[in-house]
């Protein structure tokens, strides 16, 4: 599909990863789009599928969710077709957000891929989260500026825009050009011929919400806690006043709850592993047997990780792993076993072999198989 990506990878990190725009011409030479329009309008009709579009009526925005089964009423100008986590769908979309495996895999979000006519776009908005812009056939013009406070406001019930800004990178895009897009940084592009767009997207949690998943998993686990306790307190005249040390004590006792360190690894790695998006999980039929799973093993077969799967594990781990929002845990201890199955997308039968205890990875490995989450590849191609 095209060769390997075509940049200093450790220069990027230190220089502009969370912090500047650029643009890398040719970072993907010779890409070659592994889906066609009509593919991505057939996602498009799937119910399942998260897709939208975005046009322009008389220099009025509008938008709308899918399904959608036609584009006759849009005409040839001014529209945008957007599906999200084609990656799940098409492998070989998967393969694109390969090519950014430097990015630890917690981070990744999925692979939005968009088609636009002439004049097609969203307009110009600010988004928090990080993005590699692949431009796949046709041109795409964009502008990025810096990251910078802009007034925002709605320029439709489902479109939200901001005001104009300078551009620090203002350019056409042509087939395997890269654009890289911090969180925080204005831009807009529209295209100028028929073109295909792959969004690699990375999003960081925000705090907010780092609050309310641990409260949800907190709730979910009935974990036990302290209870505020103010025995020995002194009389009061203040009755509506509440006391400095009051907050001393709240404070302490959800620090307590945070500072459990098997919790706090537990709590981030189920959250982390959860699919963004539904799984296309297509049970295995028959299901496998723990013989038959070694000996397709044995005989060459490769194993796959199907797309949009999250598997994670912690620094330092030799046993537990998360999957899919889920805690798994070997019979025994192997930190290449954790690393073979969250570390890469293919298991293949001398890797396993290769393991100090292969029987404990594969009797783990064997439901998930059935499940779906792993996949041999001609049954990806039979579905």
């Amino acid at each position: 599909m095209h060769s390997a990506l075509k940049l200093d990878i450790e220069h990027f990190l230190a220089h502009d990863w969370q912090r500047h725009p650029r643009l890398i011409k040719a970072g993907l030479p010779g890409f070659e789009d592994p889906l066609s329009p009509d593919e991505l309008a057939g996602l498009a009709l799937e119910p399942h599928i998260e897709s939208r579009r975005v046009w322009r009526d008389n220099d009025r925005w509008q938008a709308e969710t899918g399904p959608f089964d036609s584009y006759d009423h849009l005409g040839e100008t001014d529209w945008t077709l957007l599906v999200q986590a084609v990656n799940q769908w098409h492998p070989a979309v998967q393969d694109i957000a390969e090519q950014f495996r430097f990015i630890p895999g917690w981070r990744f979000d999925d692979v939005m891929v968009s088609f636009s006519t002439p004049g097609g776009g969203v307009g110009p908005h600010i988004d928090q989260y990080g993005v590699f812009i692949i431009q796949g056939e046709g041109c795409r013009r964009w502008r990025v500026g810096k990251r910078q406070a802009l007034k925002e406001f709605a320029a439709h019930g489902a479109l939200r825009h901001c005001e104009d800004f300078e551009a620090e990178i203002d350019e056409m895009l042509e087939p395997g050009d890269i654009l890289y897009i911090p969180p925080g940084c204005p831009h807009e592009g529209y295209a100028v011929t028929p073109a295909l767009n792959y969004s690699v997207g990375f999003r960081a949690p925000d705090a907010r919400d780092l609050f309310s998943s641990f409260a949800d998993h907190l709730l979910a686990h009935e974990t036990s806690s302290r209870r505020f306790d103010d025995a020995g307190m002194a009389a009061t005249r203040a009755h509506g006043r509440i006391d400095h040390a009051v907050l001393d004590q709240v404070k302490g006792l959800m620090s307590e709850l945070l500072d459990d360190p098997a919790r706090l690894a537990d709590w981030f790695g189920e959250m982390m592993s959860e699919a963004k998006h539904d799984l296309d999980l297509e049970p295995a039929e028959p299901l496998y047997s723990l013989e038959e799973l070694v000996l397709r093993l044995d005989h060459g077969d490769h194993l796959y990780r199907l797309g949009g799967v999250r598997c994670f594990y912690h620094e330092g781990s030799e046993q537990l792993f998360y999957l899919d929002g889920d805690r798994y845990q070997l019979a025994t201890p192997d930190a290449d076993a954790i690393a073979l199955l969250c570390d890469q997308a293919r298991i293949c039968g001398p890797e396993v072999a290769y393991l100090k205890d292969p029987q404990s990875l594969l009797e783990l490995l064997l439901p998930l198989v059935n499940q779906g989450y792993w996949y041999f590849e001609e049954e990806e191609e039979e579905q």
